[in-house]
């Protein structure tokens, strides 16, 4: 790599020195530490919910503007129910699975069956608020509800740009989270077929994401790997963390975005709304009284 990453940053962004493949990839091990912390969730579900988080991290620095958003979720008709994440256009994500708790025998290789609680018949859906007003939304039939694969299949559906997608996250038996991460990387207008040859090549020679964490590998060792003979250049490197945006502001506007004639329908059944935040389980209490009083 041409750029060493400051310490504390765990997102990369980067491109070949050819210009025809970029690349972004994470550590992703502390978001969803945090997210396995505040959802408690089991370690299949941690799983599933980690690598949607990791991905959503991704797109998220994919976006614009720092003030855009991206909400990326699966809806697999397996036990775990809906996985959503949502990251801030700076890659800053929160994320909840409706499910917490799902237990599940390993696959037959021995991995989490992160399929198998995410369902494989329904949607990945992409939601991106690009403060226009109207959200651009796409949609695609799920893959195999493993993540990766699914958010590969986006791109080249959706999109009709040729990805590569690796995520991870190694849960210990005691369900703390050992390691976690992941890479993107797509393959511009124009690739030359041998460019494409070599890229898949490298791909298919690479570890899995956590086992490379777990050798001590960081996200730029994993990429140098994936991209050998493309001379990859890091071009920004950002720290990215589970960061919820909720407080009693939202709250108030989320309450007042149900009309008054519902807020007044609330406050005759109990004068106080206690409402807990789905991303970090923060809980504000609302005196609907003086909501209608003050209301604007």
């Amino acid at each position: 790599m041409s750029l060493s990453v400051p310490q504390g940053h765990n997102m990369v962004r980067g491109i070949s020195q050819n210009g025809g493949v970029v690349f972004y990839g994470v550590d992703s091990t502390a978001i969803v530490r945090e997210a396995e912390r505040l959802h408690k969730t089991s370690a299949v579900t941690t799983a599933a919910l980690g690598r949607l988080l990791t991905a959503a991290s991704i797109m998220g620095i994919m976006l614009k503007s720092t003030k855009d958003s991206v909400t990326v979720q699966l809806r697999g008709g397996g036990p775990a129910g809906k996985v959503l994440a949502v990251s801030d256009g700076s890659g800053n994500v929160r994320g909840y699975v409706e499910n917490p708790v799902v237990e599940l025998p390993p696959r037959a290789d021995g991995h989490l069956d992160v399929g198998g609680a995410v369902g494989r018949d329904g949607t990945l859906d992409v939601i991106r608020d690009l403060g226009m007003g109207q959200p651009y939304v796409g949609q695609i039939p799920l893959a195999s509800g493993e993540v990766a694969e699914d958010i590969t299949q986006y791109f080249a559906v959706s999109e009709q740009i040729p990805t590569v997608c690796a995520l991870g996250v190694l849960v210990a038996p005691d369900l703390s989270v050992q390691c976690a991460g992941g890479f993107l990387v797509q393959l511009l207008p124009g690739a030359a077929a041998a460019d494409i040859d070599r890229l898949e090549q490298n791909i298919a020679a690479l570890p899995g994401v956590t086992q490379m964490l777990q050798s001590g590998m960081t996200v730029t060792d994993m990429l140098a790997q994936a991209l050998a003979g493309f001379a990859p250049e890091v071009l920004d490197s950002y720290r990215v963390e589970y960061r919820c945006n909720c407080g009693e502001a939202r709250v108030r506007r989320m309450l007042k975005s149900l009309g008054r004639a519902e807020v007044r329908r609330l406050c005759a059944e109990d004068p106080t709304a206690v409402i807990d935040c789905q991303f970090c389980h923060k809980q504000y209490r609302v005196d609907l009284q003086k909501l209608l009083a003050d209301w604007a």
